[in-house]
C-alpha cells in the first residue's frame, strides 16, 4: 500500500474546519484517491473525452466576502455542493483533501489543480455531519445535482 492510501483521515466536520482554518490552497477532490490521480495527473471531462492540464478539484479556501460567517458552515457547504458525486462517480470514489496550485478551469468552471499534496480523506460521517449543518440552515438548499424539470 502507499503512503497516499495511508493518509490519515478526518473524521469530524471541526477537524477538517480547523485544516481549512491552518492552510491555504486547499480543495476537496471525489474520487478513488491520490494513487490513482497522481499516476495521470489529469482529470477528464465527461462529455468530450478531453484531457483537461491538472486534477478537477474543489476549493475548501474562505472566501472574503464570507466575513466572519461560521468557516464550518462554509466548509460544510462546500462538501454538500458536491456530495452527489460519492455515488455518480461509481465504487471506491470518496473525497481526500489536497493542496495545489490552479492552472485553468474545466467545464464546470471547478478549478484544475497541478502540484497537488495529497493531506487526508474525509470520512463518510464528515458528509453527514455537512448535510445535517446545510439541513438547519433557513432556506432550502440541495447539492448542485439538481433534477431538471
Amino acid at each position: 500500500m502507499s503512503a497516499a492510501c495511508e493518509m490519515p483521515v478526518v473524521r469530524t466536520l471541526a477537524e477538517l474546519t480547523d485544516l481549512v482554518e491552518r492552510h491555504h490552497r486547499t480543495y476537496v477532490r471525489w474520487s478513488r484517491g491520490p494513487e490513482t490521480d497522481l499516476a495521470g495527473l489529469s482529470s477528464t471531462d465527461d462529455l468530450t473525452g478531453v484531457s483537461m492540464p491538472g486534477l478537477s478539484a474543489n476549493p475548501l479556501d474562505v472566501e472574503e466576502w464570507w466575513e466572519d460567517r461560521p468557516v464550518e458552515l462554509w466548509v460544510a457547504r462546500r462538501l454538500y455542493d458536491y456530495s452527489h458525486l460519492v455515488h455518480e462517480k461509481g465504487p471506491g470514489v470518496r473525497p481526500w483533501v489536497l493542496t495545489g496550485r490552479e492552472t485553468g478551469r474545466g467545464p464546470d468552471n471547478e478549478p484544475l489543480v497541478v502540484d497537488v499534496g495529497p493531506m487526508c480523506w474525509i470520512d463518510h460521517r464528515v458528509i453527514d455531519e455537512a448535510r445535517a449543518a446545510v439541513d438547519r440552515q433557513p432556506s432550502d438548499w440541495g447539492p448542485l445535482r439538481r433534477s431538471g424539470g
